[in-house]
């Protein structure tokens, strides 16, 4: 999406095309008509948007069997927000979009206005230049819808880290320890403050990384889990991920690290 978005900016109307509303689409087939590179993508993102077109005309019973006898059986099922960014996506798992962008570049008197960030002798070149990283990257493994509901839990990922903290202690025995073993010197010792506010940090950190953005969070929120109970303190939070807004809440017991055996 960002990469887009340096692509549209300032582009000129007729680099854009009149009467299409996808512009990016619009940018690559002017481009692949001089740029044997970005024809290629083309015709591989034309083939894409034909399987897609072809998966939603198939009826739902008839779709394995074409599978099976399809030499495009490899090809994934993609997902609304890879088929928006197609374009993009395509030349980059094929490893040639900072390729595409640095001869966009290098003609950018072709596609830009003088005003466009790929048109300036500064920004252009940097663009360019940071997508040959990811384009060296081999997208074999990308995060599916599943992917959200296979991480372990908190209290799991707490367990982790106890491990590693005692590991981490020089007073730790040589052998590993079991699950939420800590050696304990008196209540008020520096070693297990230290121990605490790291396991702290260790939860709070779960509750933001690279799959959704942080929006709100407040500590010491009140739940009540049932009528007979007392309200619980824990820290709420609010994320927003590609395609919703989540709501979570932990309890302050297991951002403590301190949850024990209870319900």
């Amino acid at each position: 999406g960002v990469v887009e978005a340096c692509l549209l900016h300032m582009l000129k109307r007729r680099a854009a095309g009149f009467l299409r509303t996808d512009k990016v689409a619009a940018l690559f087939t002017k481009v692949g008509k001089t740029f044997a590179i970005a024809g290629d993508i083309c015709k591989k993102v034309q083939e894409l948007q034909q399987q897609v077109e072809g998966r939603k005309n198939q009826p739902n019973g008839q779709e394995p069997l074409k599978r099976q006898g399809s030499t495009t059986s490899k090809t994934p099922v993609l997902t609304p927000q890879a088929i928006k960014h197609i374009w993009v996506r395509t030349a980059l798992i094929e490893k040639v979009l900072d390729k595409i962008v640095q001869y966009i570049v290098d003609n950018c008197s072709k596609y830009y206005e003088k005003e466009a960030l790929l048109a300036d002798p500064v920004c252009g070149p940097i663009l360019a230049s940071l997508l040959v990283g990811p384009c060296a990257l081999e997208y074999t493994k990308l995060k599916t819808a599943d992917h959200y509901w296979t991480d372990p839990s908190a209290d799991e990922l707490v367990q982790r880290h106890r491990i590693h903290g005692v590991h981490g202690r020089q007073d730790s025995p040589s052998k590993r320890p079991a699950l939420g073993i800590r050696k304990r010197h008196s209540s008020g010792s520096t070693s297990e403050d230290r121990f605490a506010a790291s396991a702290r940090e260790y939860v709070e950190s779960l509750h933001q990384n690279s799959r959704t953005h942080l929006l709100y969070g407040k500590n010491n929120v009140l739940v009540q889990p049932k009528d007979d109970l007392e309200a619980i303190p824990g820290y709420l939070s609010l994320h927003q991920s590609a395609d919703s807004l989540t709501l979570k809440w932990t309890p302050n017991q297991l951002m403590n690290g301190t949850l024990g055996d209870s319900e």
